[in-house]
């Protein structure tokens, strides 16, 4: 299974949380979004150059910006 980051996700797409890499205000802040280690994330809006990845994650809707995306390792999910 081919592991990338979350801010290289395709709209639509689902993934699986693999891992977050970062220290641990990295770690807190993305727990705290909702977004742990095995969750199942469906990418809504994913703009290409710019702005927060919109993805959706127990039922919410939750804004990542780029930095956190680069650091949230996922893998596809089908």
């Amino acid at each position: 299974m081919q592991k990338i980051t979350l801010d290289q996700v395709q709209k639509n797409q689902s993934v699986i949380v693999e891992g977050v890499q970062g220290g641990f205000g990295v770690r807190n802040r993305i727990n705290t979004m909702g977004i742990h280690k095995g969750d199942i994330l469906k990418v809504k809006r994913s703009g290409i150059m710019r702005g927060p990845i919109l993805v959706n994650v127990h039922g919410m809707d939750v804004a990542v910006g780029r930095g956190m995306a680069r650091k949230i390792t996922v893998s596809i999910y089908n």
